[in-house]
């Protein structure tokens, strides 16, 4: 085997030697790192996402107040008592007596306070078929839910005494009750489903038991890893639950293909004829390259996150930015020992009709599905582009229209639960009453005669700007000179007029009323402030995350392949990928256009976050499949193939696990996309959606006939940018020795 000695040079050569020199240690500081890591995380526990830290602007400042204040305002909750006959109003005896029925009832649960009854608070709609009985949960309120039940009870009694009538409850603690018992398991269920999917993926992909595992395990060690670190980051960085979800999903896909990509190099070459040890150091030397730049680049798009100011993003951005930093350490220096280690035994538990396939398969005769496709690309590339890239342009051009906004309840679980009919009714007889805004008023004396009229100034225009219909509660908190100011907003569920009241109050009620008092400070919070705030900073976080990503991501890929054409083509043809990814989410969201497949029926509109965050995702995992295809080319290309041949060579060899990997991406991001919840549903869609046109149309077809039409520019590199440091050292040149890249020229020697 004397023409197969590969040169160790390089992080991942270096690291996947020592580690299958060094095996036992190597498995021992994996092993005692995540022990520690979870140990240390447990002991210093997890702080979360503040709601006072989760948006800036008027958002913050209002929560920021009442934190400050010590205020803890009680888990509300309204019935709503509803006639559906015109002759039977609030004033008349059945609807008084189902009022005094309800209000009996609650406060007989001794688990509410402050019940009011309508005709003391004159919450009663203008046609007056309906009326809110309104009180207080006892106890904390971010515990309300699992201490609403009784009261639940109690109203459903009542209703079965006044068929008549409509008699349902709503409110913070009650929605989040039915919530968890519908879809408390969702996450669950499916974070649980993904472990066995990847698994039997690749149990078909490598036809052994103990190979499949490896990733498995590999992925499972650096999310547990990871979980323990996110308690230690938390005190500087607080986390959150879709933070750790995220990551779960981030970590389950990265994990799995940095082990793949190793693995079927090593199993590859050891089918080659090379012994164990040379075939781990062609490994290590050359997918373990891929992997070290595949990780770094998918780690600087996660870190755009923390470009947002958004505290749910930045918990989110660093959350997946750790796991694929773990994932991709632990694939270059545990996966080698465990290899070292196992040997022959790697192909224990082989599955029989899979394993005699495997086996008889020529180490480089690749996919002959793929080695088919190949053939027409690369016998007509200007077609292919042409062909390719119009498909993707045509399917990404329903992005040009694209609706964000966050989601309504009925918009997010259509009817699939009785709430969100609730929630409706509530209204439309009451506009804004559900959500309504919250001016948090604060002053050196809230009760100064100037503040007292400042106050009932605002209480008056604010119905008379057109803003409310009322009414405008004002509860008043004399020890912390702060007023709380309930306005339902005109509009109700409907956002965009909701944001028009919105405006109104920020804009014309309060610089009126008072923004005239020196001293006060007057936010204005609630679901709908709320949701134009994150609107806002989204938005203005949008070109700095994308000229953070794309720059960053450009230059990564021109110090490790030292071609500025490269560089250039993987960016153009990730942000094509992503792109189409948009076009099927509005195609299939906002336009309805096979909607009823994901059940996905009415909803409209994207949710806000989801764009920037799919940029983000996607613009990172798919440099996985970039970095392993055009790293594979380049290595052909050293060895002294033309750069067609390279292309085919590099394209052909690695379909295999490319498409392993990306099936296992496909399926977890899918699992998602069976949530009840539309939101959860739209980034699991988008993200399989854009995995699966990356590894087949951009990796399978666009990519070999760019690189084909290209020709030797595929390696151009102007002379000034010769002085940039050499990260492409790595390649392992295999039967001959390894041929350098000329520096006076421009191209690869042919």
């Amino acid at each position: 085997m004397g023409n197969t000695e590969v040169r160790v040079r390089g992080l991942a050569a270096r690291a996947g030697g020592w580690s299958a020199r060094h095996r036992w240690a190597a498995v021992g500081i994996w092993v005692l790192f995540v022990v520690l890591a979870m140990g240390l995380g447990s002991a210093a526990g997890r702080t979360d996402v503040a709601e006072s830290d989760q948006l800036k602007g008027e958002t913050h400042t209002a929560a920021k107040i009442i934190d400050d204040a010590g205020i803890k305002e009680p888990a509300g909750e309204t019935v709503l008592i509803q006639s559906g006959d015109s002759a039977v109003k609030a004033a008349s005896g059945p609807f008084r007596a189902a009022v005094a029925d309800v209000v009996k009832a609650v406060d007989g649960t001794g688990k509410v306070t402050g019940v009011t009854s309508p005709y003391d608070t004159h919450t009663i709609s203008r046609d007056g078929r309906s009326a809110l009985v309104q009180f207080d949960l006892r106890g904390d309120a971010e515990t309300a839910a699992d201490r609403i039940q009784p009261v639940l009870d109690a109203v459903a009694a009542v209703q079965k005494d006044h068929g008549g009538l409509r008699i349902e409850e709503i409110g913070g603690a009650s929605m989040q009750k039915q919530y968890q018992d519908a879809f408390g398991d969702d996450f669950q269920q499916a974070e649980y489903s993904a472990v066995p999917v990847a698994l039997g993926i690749l149990l078909i992909a490598f036809g052994a038991l103990v190979a499949a595992l490896l990733p498995v395990a590999l992925a499972i060690t650096a999310i547990m890893a990871t979980m323990g670190l996110m308690g230690l980051v938390s005190h500087l960085q607080p986390m959150s639950d879709t933070a750790n979800s995220v990551m779960l999903l981030v970590g389950m896909a990265v994990g799995v293909d940095y082990c793949l990509f190793y693995l079927r190099r090593e199993r590859e070459e050891r089918m080659a004829g090379r012994d164990p040890g040379t075939a781990l150091r062609i490994a290590a030397a050359t997918s373990g390259r891929a992997v070290i730049v595949s990780g770094v680049t998918v780690c600087v798009a996660m870190a755009g996150m923390l470009f947002t100011g958004l505290a749910e993003f930045e918990a989110m951005g660093l959350a997946s930015l750790m796991v694929v930093a773990v994932a991709m350490v632990g694939s270059v220096t545990v996966l080698p020992a465990l290899l070292s280690l196992l040997g022959e035994r790697v192909e224990k538990g082989r599955i029989p009709f899979l394993g005699r396939r495997r086996r008889g398969n020529a180490p480089d005769s690749g996919s002959r599905f793929w080695t088919a496709v190949l053939r027409g690309v690369l016998a007509r590339p200007l077609v292919s582009v042409l062909v390719a890239a119009g498909a993707l342009l045509a399917i990404a051009a329903p992005a040009l229209g694209m609706k964000t906004q966050q989601l309504t309840l009925d918009q997010e679980f259509g009817d699939s639960l009785p709430i969100v009919q609730t929630y409706n009714r509530l209204n439309d007889a009451f506009p804004g009453g559900s959500e309504p805004a919250q001016v948090v008023v604060k002053a050196k004396d809230i009760n100064a005669p100037e503040v007292r009229r400042a106050l009932a100034g605002f209480r008056k225009e604010a119905v008379a700007s057109g803003a409310s219909r009322g009414p405008v509660d004002i509860k008043l908190y004399d020890a912390q000179n702060v007023a709380l100011v309930s306005v339902p907003l005109v509009g109700g569920s409907d956002l965009d007029r909701a944001t028009e009241s919105l405006g109104k109050l920020r804009d014309e009620v309060r610089p009126a009323t008072l923004g005239r008092v020196e001293g006060v400070q007057a936010p204005v919070t609630g679901q709908v402030a709320g949701n134009h705030d994150f609107n806002d900073q989204l938005m203005g976080s949008v070109l700095p995350v994308l000229a953070f990503v794309v720059v960053f991501a450009f230059l990564l890929m021109l110090l490790s392949f030292r071609s500025l054409t490269v560089a250039i083509t993987s960016i153009v043809l990730n942000l094509l990928s992503v792109a189409a990814a948009y076009g099927i989410l509005v195609a299939v969201f906002q336009h309805g256009w096979g909607a009823s497949l994901v059940g996905a029926e009415g909803v409209g509109a994207i949710v806000t976050w989801l764009p920037l965050f799919l940029f983000v995702i996607l613009f990172g995992l798919s440099m996985d499949y970039h970095v392993f295809v055009v790293s594979r080319i380049r290595e052909a290309r050293m060895r002294g193939l033309t750069t067609k041949d390279a292309v085919r060579h590099g394209v052909v060899t690695t379909a295999g696990v490319v498409t392993s990997a990306a099936v296992i991406m496909v399926a977890v991001f899918a699992i998602f996309g069976t949530l009840s919840m539309q939101s959860m549903k739209q980034m699991g869609v988008g993200l399989a959606a854009a995995v699966l046109i990356d590894a087949t149309v951009i990796r399978g077809v666009l990519l070999p006939a760019v690189m084909a039409l290209l020709g030797e520019r595929n390696w151009y590199l102007p002379k000034w940018l010769h002085r940039l440091p050499d990260l492409t050292h790595d390649e392992a040149p295999r039967g001959q020795a390894e041929r350098p890249v000329r520096e006076e020229g421009e191209r690869l020697p042919a």
